[in-house]
């Protein structure tokens, strides 16, 4: 058993009280009412009433009781959450407001926190250009303890970035169908085909977290710089770089709209916890 320093024992403890908060006392309604269950689980045979669905008479029953008999389903409230959690070097950057892996640890823990205070189950599966770590779904607040552990103090063993692989295991498990956050800066080429196959399986959200200085870059006209996940160095236009950025945001806010996927927008010098808390109510409106 790992023997928790006393810094990282605090660390873990201050961000459990921030989302156990946020979880109980800002995100429990909005969170139920985003993420109903999609399925439906049969829970009773019963004599047909006026207005019941015809599609639901159980004929079996209706034909030995000698009347109409329908089945009664419910709603599946008990649900699977899987943070996919980017994990190479480029969400190891940031400005004066924190790096975005420390914004990505604090969105995965009240997103975690809120998971399981809904009785739900939540998984973690960490990547980089490899699957880095996966944690199967399960509930109790020492089981998110272990993924917010596994969240600040990861190492992986690659710098590179490739969303696809990460989707391809995230298919091959055998895990129910239920709620994908995608965490990540998208630093990457788009797979659509793979998220697109991701979304017909899970109600995938993409949580798309970026730096301010990604938008805010100065014109310093040719520079040089260093690309975190290759190293390689080069040259490039510094004006362009925020334009550059928009514009990839704005793509991948395009293909999530056509693949039936949602995207969320969270930056480093803004409240992530206004951005969920928005998202989560007007996700829940559109679904009554």
């Amino acid at each position: 058993m790992t023997v928790l320093s006393a810094e990282l024992f605090k660390q873990i403890r201050r961000i459990q009280i921030v989302s156990t908060h946020l979880a109980k006392d800002i995100f429990a309604g909005v969170y139920r009412s985003a993420f109903k269950g999609k399925g439906m689980e049969f829970e009773e045979v019963r004599e047909y009433q006026a207005g019941d669905e015809i599609r639901n008479i159980d004929w079996n029953v209706t034909a030995r009781m000698g009347r109409p008999y329908v089945k009664n389903y419910r709603e599946e409230w008990d649900l699977s959450v899987i943070l996919v959690v980017d994990v190479s070097a480029s969400t190891r950057f940031g400005g004066q407001y924190g790096l975005k892996s420390t914004l990505i640890t604090k969105i995965g823990a009240v997103l975690a926190f809120s998971a399981i205070k809904n009785n739900d189950k939540v998984g973690l599966l960490l990547f980089s250009d490899h699957v880095e770590k996966y944690i199967p779904p399960g509930k109790g607040t020492r089981h998110v303890l272990h993924i917010i552990r596994e969240l600040l103090v990861f190492e992986p063993q690659h710098q590179g970035s490739d969303l696809k692989n990460a989707l391809h295991f995230l298919g091959n498990l055998q895990i129910r169908a239920g709620i994908c956050f995608l965490i990540s800066d998208f630093f990457f080429p788009e797979c659509q085909r793979q998220m697109a196959l991701t979304a017909a399986k899970h109600d995938l959200i993409a949580v798309a977290v970026t730096d301010s200085t990604e938008y805010t870059m100065p014109n310093l006209g040719l520079a040089e710089f260093q690309d975190l996940e290759t190293g390689e160095k080069r040259i490039v236009d510094a004006s362009k770089i925020a334009s550059t950025q928009s514009q990839r945001l704005d793509n991948l806010r395009k293909m999530m709209n056509k693949i039936g996927a949602d995207l969320i927008d969270i930056r480093t010098d803004k409240s992530y916890v206004n951005v969920l808390r928005k998202f989560f109510k007007i996700r829940g409106e559109r679904r009554r």
